[in-house]
């Protein structure tokens, strides 16, 4: 698409013809997200809407995840890769107009565990940079958002060539929004060890910046350390943020501490992750999180995933559908809540 001429030539002609873009989405030139974000992951795949649990919730702004490919080596993206839905103002289109009436937005997100596990994570598998940024495009002018999420895990993290193609997209799509007066904002989502990134993760930034791709968050998932001891959550999420902002200052040696801080985000998994009870982050631990994330103003709190935030389960490990703890539903996103602040 982007072969002979500009996608945004392709995409402008291509919403006046199909009315593609979302009434009630933010100008192009305006975030209409906090600076200091809270965004909770969303799962796409079991048919609920995003935005009646936004509204039971509380969480007004939302990750969705995830876009993934059909099949290893697919250019297009669907949601969950399933092309019954599609990216398309069909699907979760009333969805986000009802969450920005609301003064909310939506953030989607690229890749996830299965995705990165199985080859249908976009760049993984389309080897062609200009059709990965096309479709970065497509879901952009689509759902007129202004961040996109790069989930990049698992057999990611160990895919040289397509972490290669996934930062040159990412910069071409800059360039595209710098020459349409868009704002467009990147975080890529990767795992962490409790004292920082792992060299795997490092890698991924570094190869950004060869490529002059800005990354405007990079959110760690604090949590599944694997390490097989009894975790304090709490202190390794401070320990791990700690960590990135010291790899962030090498990375960026021109931005100030607390630029630098901005760019750090957190994602928490609540109640029991995969590992089991010794890594269990608490109702106690998210007040801490949350202070703790409010006085370093960092840029983005999250956690995995808003389906989960009810007690239903106590005593699972890793459910999709509850934390594995004793809570009050809604009980995490009410206490992180509170931390969004409006303006970037």
């Amino acid at each position: 698409m982007r072969l002979s001429q500009s996608l945004s030539t392709v995409a402008a002609a291509t919403l006046m013809a199909t009315g593609l873009a979302l009434s009630g989405a933010a100008p192009a030139s305006a975030d209409p997200l906090p600076g200091q974000l809270f965004a909770p992951y969303f799962e796409a795949w079991n048919g609920d809407s995003p935005a009646a649990l936004s509204s039971q919730s509380g969480a007004k702004d939302l990750t969705l995840a995830f876009l993934q490919t059909p099949a290893a080596g697919s250019c297009e993206v669907d949601w969950n890769g399933d092309s019954t839905t599609p990216v398309s103002p069909a699907v979760y289109g009333d969805d986000i107009r009802a969450m920005r009436a609301r003064g909310g937005d939506v953030i989607p997100s690229f890749g996830g565990y299965a995705a990165d596990h199985d080859g249908t994570e976009l760049a993984d598998g389309c080897t062609d940079v200009n059709q990965i940024a096309a479709a970065y495009e497509h879901v952009i002018t689509t759902y007129g958002v202004t961040r996109l999420d790069l989930d990049t895990e698992d057999n990611s993290l160990s895919n040289t060539a397509g972490i290669d193609r996934r930062n040159k997209a990412i910069k071409l799509v800059e360039d595209w929004a710098a020459r349409t007066g868009r704002i467009v904002r990147f975080s890529y989502t990767l795992p962490t060890t409790a004292t920082g990134l792992a060299a795997s993760g490092l890698a991924v930034l570094q190869n950004a910046v060869s490529n002059g791709a800005r990354i405007d968050v990079v959110n760690i998932m604090t949590f599944d350390y694997w390490i097989g001891t009894t975790q304090d959550m709490a202190a390794d999420t401070v320990s791990a943020a700690n960590g990135l902002h010291d790899q962030l200052a090498a990375l960026y040696p021109h931005r100030s501490s607390a630029q630098l801080w901005r760019t750090v985000g957190v994602t928490e998994m609540i109640g029991i992750d995969d590992f089991g009870s010794a890594e269990t982050f608490t109702t106690a631990d998210a007040t801490s999180v949350r202070d703790w994330a409010a006085g370093k103003g960092i840029g983005e709190l999250s956690f995995w995933a808003l389906q989960r935030d009810n007690g239903g389960c106590v005593g699972t490990a890793g459910s999709n559908t509850c934390s594995g703890i004793a809570q009050d539903t809604w009980y995490f996103t009410k206490k992180f809540a509170s931390f969004a602040r409006r303006g970037y």
